[in-house]
């Protein structure tokens, strides 16, 4: 029998660990804004840090162009489908190695170039010169982690396609965990560079180290082989290409946001910590569901059941929009609470009010955010990675106008507007090109459960806002915490009844313990027995 680090998963149980794992990093991701906002407040150091990881982002977003878990799962799938283990270990082993190379030699040219970029990226930081150097640091040393979580990438994707995902769940703890621990051992020796440090160790343990140690536990036999003309690391490359050389709001939005808001001091910190209270709960629901799915979707689309792939699709979406929507309701009606948490050190009330209006104008698109992944993994998993490349390319260009106009009128608030504009446009362009191309079909998305999902968003809100403004004001941490608590009661108990009293699968689909991207049960990935 199996043991817990073999054990493969459905779609559902699978995306339930992922959501646990997400969950869990999401907290620890929560104890870590706590921690560096209290050290180094809303200042250049933090800015520093924040913009560090930009150039490191942007240099795997080009060259692996998230590829090593996107289309190296539908090609090892198919070895995994004709039974041809030695064929997808000998894929995987080429691309890894190939790649590995090209994805080094590009960490040393950033490393070179990394303070023309940083002055170019960061507009404020060309009359902030402190900020500027200490962004240059951390850059350097924050960007060989892209080798390690490149590694991770390539031997998760060989778990994932045997459906295990424990790896991948505890991944981003012990990456979080390195952070904190970085921050709390060493701030007083190494400062903010501290952090840094936490991020490049936190990466190699967490990502590196641990997918491997699982991708050899389930019997991988890799071999160093270099070679740019092998007919696996060519087809890898003609699904990757359009990854790499197109690009995508989703990763853009957040250098636009960087670019405008260093002229202000502490802008980038911010709405990078707005961002961050955003990603905690979007994480749970979002990538934890995309990642699952992707292995699922890419094999129904090869069986060829062109009517499940396209139900399963929209069955994942409608359902992850419906919890979307619910928990959009609760971030946005406690923002204020939720926020204050992170008041303390040099941290300051100011601060905190500034980034709870952020956060709750970002916390409107939260299921809009979720859904994106769904989609753009029905095209991955379609073996078409060039139309949401393109898409994402025009719709990044065109949308360059909006972010200046509006941080022009409207400041950082303005920025966060048009990030919620981009996404909106980007997630729609998706669903009606799947539906045009008669992938995945609008009329399958599942409306009635949509719309008892919005009627139970909207009276949740209200009943959370007015049990959180009936209670007495708040002047500590514990009272935040206690607010948040029982006004939590009052969404849920509100949200819950809703479902139940209009007729939504939503209640009994959770209670289940069906996760959001499952699919038929007729599937062949069935489990035998993440």
């Amino acid at each position: 029998m199996p043991s817990a680090f073999t054990r493969q998963h459905t779609a559902g149980s699978a995306a339930i660990l992922l959501m646990i794992s997400a969950l869990l990093s999401g907290l620890l991701g929560l104890v870590r804004i706590k921690v560096i906002n209290s050290l180094w407040g809303a200042g250049p150091e933090q800015d520093a840090y924040q913009a560090a990881f930009k150039l490191p982002d942007l240099l795997a977003y080009f060259l692996i162009g998230g590829a090593a878990s996107i289309s190296l799962i539908t090609i090892l799938n198919r070895y995994r489908e004709a039974s041809d283990e030695e064929g997808g270990d000998r894929a995987l082993s080429v691309i890894l190695t190939t790649m590995f190379i090209v994805l080094g030699a590009g960490v040393l040219l950033a490393e070179i170039f990394a303070p023309q970029y940083v002055l170019l990226a960061n507009k404020g930081f060309r009359t902030a010169p402190y900020t500027a150097a200490l962004c240059v640091h951390m850059t350097r040393i924050i960007l060989p982690a892209q080798l390690f979580f490149f590694l991770g990438s390539v031997m998760g994707s060989r778990l994932q396609v045997r459906k295990i995902f424990l790896y991948q769940a505890f991944a981003p703890l012990i990456y979080n965990a390195g952070i904190i621990v970085g921050a709390l051992l060493f701030h007083k020796q190494l400062g903010v560079t501290s952090l840094a440090y936490g991020v490049l160790a936190g990466m190699f343990a967490g990502y590196g180290l641990l997918n491997s140690f699982g991708a050899f536990r389930t019997g991988l036999h890799y071999r160093p082989i270099v070679n740019f003309r092998d007919p696996a690391f060519l087809e890898w490359l003609k699904l990757s290409l359009p990854l790499m050389i197109g690009v995508s709001l989703v990763m853009f939005d957040g250098i636009f946001l960087n670019y405008y808001a260093s002229v202000r001091e502490g802008g980038i910190t911010l709405i990078s910590n707005a961002k961050a209270l955003f990603n905690a709960p979007f994480n749970v629901i979002g990538p934890a569901a995309g990642a699952a799915s992707l292995p699922f979707f890419a094999s129904l689309f090869q069986q060829k059941r062109a009517l499940d792939f396209s139900t399963s699709v929209s069955r994942a979406v409608s359902r992850l929009f419906a919890v979307g929507m619910i928990v959009s309701a609760w971030m946005i009606a406690l923002a204020p609470w939720l926020m204050d948490l992170f008041r303390g050190g040099r941290f300051h009330r100011a601060d905190a009010a500034a980034t709870t209006q952020l956060f709750e104008i970002l916390a409107i698109t939260l299921a809009i955010w979720a859904v994106q992944g769904i989609y753009a993994r029905a095209f991955y998993a379609a073996s078409d990675t060039r139309t949401p490349a393109i898409t994402g390319t025009l719709i990044t260009v065109l949308s360059i106008p909006m972010y200046k106009l509006l941080f022009q009128t409207h400041g950082l608030i303005g920025l966060v507007i048009a990030s919620d504009i981009g996404i909106f446009v980007q997630t729609a362009s998706l669903a009606l090109l799947l539906h045009r191309k008669h992938l995945v079909s609008l009329s399958h998305l599942e409306y009635a459960e949509l719309s008892r999902a919005l009627l139970a968003a909207l009276l949740s809100f209200a009943a959370t806002a007015t049990a959180a403004h009936f209670l007495p004001p708040v002047s500590t941490h514990l009272r935040d915490v206690l607010t948040i608590a029982a006004a939590s009661v009052a969404w849920a108990a509100t949200a819950f009844l809703t479902l139940l009293a209009t007729g939504s699968k939503l209640p009994q689909q959770i209670l289940r313990r069906r996760g959001s991207a499952s699919i038929p049960a007729t599937q062949s990935t069935r489990p035998k027995l993440r």
